[in-house]
Order: structure tokens, then C-alpha cells, then sequence
């Protein structure tokens, strides 16, 4: 009897977490690193982090990192203004000003474009296929720029400035780095208040005493957002979306501007409050439930099939077409057998679909030509009324469940179809 070998079974591998590092200067060398509190933490959780380099060009090659179960983004540098800059209430501040900012914050204002690049574009594929994302510090404003929202250049300065900062909150102490603490007010029924209810509750306030290492910080906050704590001088240093939340369904988008894995006691690995460790392990518990959605979506031959036979047959058929479409475009001949039908599945679902975001939805626009050409000697198929109306019929009579798995399928598919369309327009 044939053995199959763990080391090729997606359900023997452990979730992967995709952590982005962040390069510095080393006897006059380029080293790259991750905080060792993060790793620590995603492996005492169950998950393997799996570390991206800060490599020229390596944004283009994230889907060599598939399969992608979770991404922790983390410190690194400011973030290129130029992602944000066209809000029209962008930033008031001077050349003057921010020379004078560029020489106080000298270590986070030398701009990694190339770091930019690559976690904008990993915070864009989680929220286009609904992979949990973790945000510490730099990570919640990369998520918040990557959903539209806006950041302060230097927030003390901006909000002095306009006259909207009426406490004292240091966000950075370089005198007392690692011990630097200053409060927040955590808002009732968000998850932080979760994980720190008994430390808020025994106190009868709502404050925590956290760490602070930025000068950056969320400025307009992205529409699909929720905040979760405040600073006394109104800076978000929390939010999440609730509507992408639920870990033990592998839902987690959330964005921290403190760093909860470094609250710890001087001199002791001790945290400060109990419930610091919680976000890594939520953020974990969605990871590990999300590996298995992808897993019985893909197929695993230990789960149980989430789709009944009709739609099972539906995806198989669906599948065939792109597979014959690639193979036409492979060969550049057509199949004396070849008939209209081979085709047309997958031509309707590429016109049918419309749960993706605007570069997926022009990506398949491309690759649904794609499919319908590559059968040149054949009519050019439309899908009809009659059959939409049948589509939609079958559709509503799926429970939420089957049509989740259904959108997760053809998120699946979409990808394949851009990175096939990818290698021919580079051939091209």
C-alpha cells in the first residue's frame, strides 16, 4: 500500500506566518532580522514563521512564499509618504520642519521603498483573500495605508501644530527606550478589552500602560476600521476589522501601534499584564483555523468534502476549462476534439465573477480573454440570460457555508489565472 509522504501532505505541515525583516548595517555589511519576541511567540502558539528578506525584487516573487497563512508585519522605517500623500488633508508641515524631523528620527526616516513595496503588497493579497494579518507599529500603518487610510508624518509636531494636542504623550523615548510607558484608553467590547478585561477591570478604569516607539502614527483611519484604544492626545494605537474578525474561523485583520510581545518587567521575561501574549495567540488561533479552510477547500484527502456532488462536479468542470485553455495557449493548436462546451464554463465563471477587488477583477478581465481566445477557432461565447438566472438560482439555494467555500475556490483560481497570465505577457 502506497505511504503518503508527510513532508508533501498540506495537512502535516504547519501554518505558515510570513514576517517581513528589516535591514541594517553591520560591520559595514547588510544584515537582515526579526525580533526574536515575535518569533518566540508564533512558535510557542503552533504556527512556523517563515521570514521574507528585505531582498531588491523580491516583491515580485511572493507567490514562490504560497501557501501564505498568516502575515505578521512588524518595526521597520517611515513609510513612503508618496502612498498616502495625494489626502487632501495630508500634512501641513514645512521642508524646514521636516529636515529637522529627518535629523531627530534619523533611523526610521531613511525610507525602505523596497520594504514598502513588499508589505503593501502582502497586506493587499490578505485582504483580498482574507488571511489573517497581525500589524505591530509599522505594521498597523502599513494596513491602514494599504485600505486607503492616512498617516501623521510626526505626530507630536502635526497635532501641536493644529492645536489638537492637549497632554503631554511622549511616543518616544530615546533616553528610556524599552521602558518608556504612557496610557491608553481601551474601548469596551473590542477585542483588547478581551484580553486585558481582568487588568482594566480590577482597576475600575479603562487604561493600560503601554510602550511607545514611534513618532508615526494613524492620521485618518480607513473606513473599514474599528478603533480599540486612544492615547490621551486622540492617537489611534488600535483597530481592527470586525467584520474580518473570528479567530476560530481564521479570521484576523488588526493593527497595533504598541508593542505588546516587549511589555515586560525590567530585568524579568515576565509580561505586564497577563493578557500581552494575547494577540500573537489569537492571531495564531485564526492562522491555524485558516490553514484548514484552505486545506479542505484544495482538497485534503484527510478532510471531509464541503461541497455536495453538484458543486463538486461544477468545480472539476470549471477546472478543466483553464486547464485546456493553458494547454492551447501552451501548444498553439486545438484538439480536433475540442468542442464549445470544453471552454465555456470557464469563460462564464470569469464573466460571472465579481467578488474581487479592482486589480483582481482587470487581472481576470485579461485572463477571461484569455480563455475565450484561446479557442479562436471556435464562436465567441456569451453567457445568456437564461443561464445567469439558472447561475443565480443555484447560488441561492447554497447555504453560507458551501458559497464560502465556493469564493475561497475561485479566489484560489484567480490567482492561478494571474500568475499564468503573468509568465505569458513576460514572454510576450
Amino acid at each position: 500500500m502506497e505511504v503518503s509522504s508527510p513532508a508533501n501532505d498540506l495537512s502535516m505541515v504547519l501554518p505558515r506566518v510570513l514576517i517581513v525583516s528589516r535591514r541594517t548595517v553591520r560591520k559595514n555589511k547588510f544584515v537582515d532580522f526579526v525580533g526574536e519576541y515575535h518569533l518566540d511567540l508564533i512558535v510557542d502558539y503552533g504556527a512556523v514563521p517563515v521570514i521574507v528578506p528585505r531582498v531588491a525584487g523580491i516583491h515580485t516573487l511572493l507567490d514562490s512564499f504560497e501557501p501564505i497563512h498568516g502575515v505578521l508585519l512588524c518595526e521597520g522605517e517611515d513609510i513612503d509618504p508618496s502612498h498616502y500623500s495625494l489626502d487632501p488633508e495630508f500634512s501641513s508641515l514645512s521642508e524646514e520642519e521636516l529636515n529637522e524631523i529627518r535629523r531627530m528620527h534619523t533611523s526610521d526616516t531613511a525610507i525602505d521603498r523596497e520594504k514598502d513595496s513588499i508589505e503593501l503588497r502582502l497586506a493587499r493579497r490578505c485582504l483580498e483573500r482574507n488571511i489573517p494579518y497581525l500589524g505591530i507599529c509599522r505594521g498597523s500603518q502599513v494596513l491602514n495605508v494599504a485600505c486607503g487610510g492616512t498617516l501623521y508624518q510626526d505626530v507630536e509636531r502635526e497635532l501641536a501644530k493644529h492645536g489638537t494636542n492637549n497632554s503631554s504623550v511622549k511616543h518616544m523615548d530615546y533616553d528610556n527606550y524599552d521602558g518608556h510607558r504612557h496610557p491608553v484608553t481601551v474601548l469596551r467590547d473590542t477585542p483588547l478589552h478581551a484580553w486585558f478585561k481582568d487588568s482594566l477591570d480590577e482597576q475600575g478604569n479603562m487604561e493600560l500602560m503601554v510602550n511607545s516607539y514611534h513618532h508615526q502614527g494613524v492620521k485618518r483611519l480607513a473606513e473599514r476600521f474599528v478603533p480599540m484604544a486612544f492615547a490621551p492626545d486622540g492617537l489611534v494605537e488600535g483597530f481592527y476589522d470586525p467584520d474580518a474578525y473570528n479567530p476560530d474561523e481564521g479570521k484576523f485583520i488588526m493593527g497595533l501601534q504598541f508593542h505588546p510581545e516587549r511589555m515586560r518587567k525590567n530585568g524579568s521575561e515576565e509580561f505586564d499584564y497577563p493578557g500581552c501574549p494575547s494577540a500573537y495567540q489569537e492571531f495564531a488561533k485564526a492562522v491555524i483555523a485558516y490553514q484548514k479552510k484552505v486545506n479542505n477547500t484544495m482538497g485534503n484527502p484527510h478532510g471531509t468534502p464541503k461541497l455536495d456532488k453538484e458543486m463538486e462536479m461544477k468545480r472539476r468542470i470549471i477546472v478543466r476549462s483553464f486547464s485546456i485553455a493553458k494547454n492551447l495557449y501552451d501548444s498553439r493548436v486545438t484538439s480536433p476534439l475540442l468542442k464549445e462546451d470544453d471552454l465555456e464554463a470557464g469563460a462564464e465563471f470569469l464573466e460571472s465573477n465579481t467578488a474581487m477587488s479592482l486589480q483582481q477583477e482587470r487581472r481576470l478581465k485579461q485572463m477571461g480573454a484569455t480563455v475565450r481566445n484561446a479557442s479562436s477557432y471556435l464562436q465567441r461565447l456569451k453567457m445568456n440570460e437564461e443561464r445567469e438566472m439558472v447561475a443565480r438560482g443555484i447560488m441561492g439555494k447554497m447555504s453560507p457555508e458551501q458559497l464560502s467555500e465556493l469564493l475561497s475556490f475561485y479566489h484560489i483560481m484567480g490567482n492561478i489565472c494571474s500568475e499564468v497570465l503573468d509568465k505569458k505577457l513576460s514572454a510576450c
